[in-house]
């Protein structure tokens, strides 16, 4: 493990709602990090959260809680490791980056202005429908975490989905038209690679994007 990458913790943060699950997602500005895109709430880790203690997986989760409250206004409970994100290393400012899905606790949504232009909850088959049509800019890792969402109707059998914490060591293969992420176990990963035939991979050519897992 890289110990000089920086560190940041993202909140998925659900609910049931009157289509079934749904989603936190907030549209960041067109300038910034992620200009334009939907993303989950979260930042980086700041000293005040590695003190506190835990490891590094703790501070994650500190600074989960703390950004989405100063990003969308509202407090979150009952936080669970779902994954931890490590970028290509041809990306500018490299974060290893802990998701937690998180129950919401019932607050009104208050974005924070200058920070999020809008903050909404979507089903994960609704934020698919916009991001097809190119409606909404999402990155890999809403895009995977949303995509294994899908299949959940509510936030109790999301929570009863989740066993090991999911492993992503993001490797990019351009493509004559795109871009494709490639992850540990798919036949073309440079540094883990499958079997003959083996996929883990999201193809970014054309929408809707493609993405297969054995």
């Amino acid at each position: 493990m890289d110990a000089t990458m920086r560190v940041a913790g993202t909140a998925v943060v659900l609910r049931d709602g009157a289509d079934g699950l749904e989603v936190l997602l907030l549209r960041r500005p067109a300038t910034g990090s992620f200009p334009g895109a939907w993303v989950f709430p979260g930042g980086r880790v700041d000293p005040d959260d590695e003190r506190e203690g835990g490891g590094e997986e703790g501070a994650a989760l500190r600074a989960a809680v703390r950004e989405t409250r100063e990003e969308a206004g509202i407090g979150i409970r009952d936080l669970v490791t779902l994954s931890r994100w490590v970028p290509p290393a041809e990306t500018p400012v490299r974060f290893r980056t802990w998701f937690f899905l998180a129950r919401e606790s019932g607050e009104r949504l208050r974005p924070n202005p200058g920070e999020i232009e809008e903050a909404v909850w979507m089903t994960p088959a609704r934020a698919f429908e916009r991001h097809a049509t190119g409606e909404l800019t999402l990155f890999p890792p809403t895009w995977v975490t949303l995509h294994a969402l899908r299949e959940h109707p509510t936030v109790n059998d999301a929570w009863a989905a989740v066993s090991a914490v999911a492993r992503y060591e993001t490797r990019m293969q351009r493509l004559e038209r795109g871009m494709r992420a490639l992850w540990a176990g798919d036949e073309e990963h440079p540094d883990e690679p499958g079997a003959p035939g083996a996929r883990h991979r999201l193809t970014m050519s054309d929408l809707p994007w493609v993405y297969e897992r054995d």
